[in-house]
């Protein structure tokens, strides 16, 4: 659950902190004032794609930060990132972006990927905004919905399947080499041959050619590496300077704050952690000596190094370094035995190659059975969804058909509505409207949020294109989602609004910008009065009063019914 989120520099919002709860949050603010900014910022903080687009006029850079409670299996994965979290599993996840494009991402405190975050944040945050509408649109988008809802039942079998899919194109591609002519396989033994002599000659180790690197940096500045040091050592403990030597001061400095201790516990204290700062000295000046005895001024070692590290930049010269090169002598080691082994080795690849594409086949039926009976469950669940979005008699369906095998199976998958009982099923792309999409989008959050629940979801202009007794349902559906879950909605329909259990008003503070004191949540009488601008576009028109007050009494009653 999102806790807190701030923002600074980004589009019109300067510096903003926005507190969140559980349960239904919604946004509202007359056009521009920033209301699609706090959206865009969350999608930014888990992992959209950075723009400096987006920064503030007049700034460099411009930030997200969220304080976050994550679940405890998600702590473990941050521990492993390096990050930590604070008490109540609070994690504080934010975002940089620079007016290069580029951007920082920090999870826990620490440094991470931004790769790091989005894999967090499809676990923490469901974000949708009007794009993700069209997304219900493609075809392999269809797909992903679909197995995601299936979840295990489709999940198992692909990940054999994935591994028979791989072993396919393996042995194919072994076979192509082997199938190609006498010439070729012999000039690719000889190759590989050659090469792996030259590497048992000389034994490689990963990462050798680095650590050599690194050797011979050292042994060629040794006179250098023994000045610093045993300088350095002279100030901490005494040499043939005249400086008065680091550890010898503290020395000094503390029994005179020992001595005087009496006078003042304080001064006890200081001399205590002075003791400390001896110790540190006293053990780093040894560390330091160690160091400075170990030097290797050897001119046959750095002759050694230098003939070593030549030996390996002409073996690893066409494949970038030792590490690369072990890993393709991995690879091609085993290939001698077949280039050897001619038309034997490849019959027996080909046997291989048919019994792998049988299994393949019998991996994609149960994929296809499951993907089925997955199918009929999604489409009945929607359509009840849709019954209480003001969309009765329209049913949501999935049509499967064979398709030749690929990656993801065997399967062509398309998503399409019927939009009357008496109309044909029609894709999705082609027979829903904006309205219908944003509809049909929430109905999919429903009833994925209980197949694989999301702590949080958050929605821009989820009504967009509704209007009527349709944003009231999407208002009502909205809040029942939020009995199990967090959700942030940015909304201009006031039938949306009124059944916030928390409603946040953005606004421009002096007509162009959006500072904290901007963001504000609004109670009774002022949420009555948003409402009324959101209705009339006066704040005080008396029929748009009524009409608030009217929606806040029906979302009352909603509550009510939990």
């Amino acid at each position: 659950m999102i806790e807190q989120l701030r923002i600074k520099n980004l589009g019109v919002i300067r510096d903003a902190t926005l507190d969140f709860s559980p349960g239904l949050t919604v946004l509202t603010g007359e056009t521009g004032a920033g209301k699609t900014m706090v959206f865009r910022s969350l999608h930014l903080l888990f992992g959209g794609k950075a723009d400096s687009a987006l920064i503030s006029t007049g700034a460099e850079q411009a930030s997200v930060e969220a304080d976050v409670a994550i679940p405890t299996e998600l702590v473990a994965r941050l521990d492993e990132l390096g990050g930590q979290v604070e008490d109540g599993n609070i994690a504080i996840i934010s975002r940089q972006v620079n007016s290069t494009g580029r951007s920082r991402s920090f999870a826990g405190g620490a440094s991470v990927p931004a790769a790091a975050v989005s894999e967090m944040g499809d676990a923490l945050v469901a974000v949708h905004g009007q794009s993700d509408q069209l997304r219900l649109t493609k075809t392999e988008q269809q797909r992903l919905l679909l197995d995601r809802y299936a979840g295990e039942s489709v999940a198992k079998p692909m990940a054999k399947y994935s591994e028979l899919w791989e072993a396919q194109r393996t042995l194919e591609r072994r076979i192509e080499s082997l199938t190609s002519d006498a010439g070729t396989r012999a000039a690719q033994l000889e190759r590989i041959t050659r090469i792996l002599e030259q590497v048992d000659s000389l034994k490689p180790l990963p990462g050798e050619d680095n650590e050599l690197d690194d050797e011979a940096k050292r042994l060629s500045h040794t006179e250098a590496l023994y000045e610093v040091t045993a300088r350095a050592s002279d100030l901490l403990t005494g040499g043939q300077g005249d400086d008065l030597p680091v550890v010898a001061a503290l020395v000094t400095a503390r029994k005179g704050l020992d001595h005087e201790r009496a006078l003042d516990a304080t001064l006890g204290e200081f001399a205590d952690r002075m003791k400390e700062l001896e110790i540190l000295a006293a053990d780093l000046s040894a560390d330091i000596s160690a160091y400075s005895s170990g030097i290797d001024a050897s001119p046959q070692r750095l002759a050694f190094v230098e003939s070593r590290r030549a030996a390996l930049k002409t073996l690893t010269r066409e494949f970038g370094d030792v590490d690369d090169l072990l890993k393709w002598v991995e690879e091609n080691r085993p290939r001698v035995a077949e280039l050897e082994g001619g038309d034997e080795v490849l019959g027996q690849l080909r046997e291989d190659l048919a019994q792998v594409k049988a299994d393949l086949v019998k991996s994609a039926a149960e994929i296809t059975k499951a993907r089925t009976k997955a199918a009929a469950a999604f489409s009945a669940q929607v359509t009840g969804e849709l019954e209480s979005l003001a969309m009765p008699g329209a049913t949501v369906q999935f049509k499967l058909s064979p398709a030749n095998p690929g990656p993801s199976g065997a399967d062509l998958i398309e998503l399409g509505l019927i939009s009357r009982p008496d109309s044909p099923w029609i894709p999705m792309s082609k027979g829903a409207s904006g309205g219908e999409l944003s509809r049909i989008m929430l109905a999919v959050e429903v009833v994925l949020a209980a197949a694989d629940p999301t702590e949080t979801f958050v929605f821009d202009e989820v009504d967009a294109g509704v209007g009527g007794a349709a944003a009231v349902e999407v208002g009502k559906r909205l809040a029942r989602l939020a009995r199990n879950a967090q959700v942030i909605v940015v909304t201009h329909l006031p039938q949306v609004a009124a059944f916030a259990d928390r409603h946040l008003v953005i606004a421009r503070s002096d007509g162009q910008e959006v500072h904290s004191s901007s963001v504000s949540e609004v109670q009774q009488g002022e949420r009555v009065a948003e409402l009324s601008r959101m209705l009339a576009g006066l704040a005080d028109s008396q029929a748009g009063t009524q009409l608030a007050e009217e929606l806040l009494a029906l979302a009352q009653v909603e509550r009510k019914a939990k």
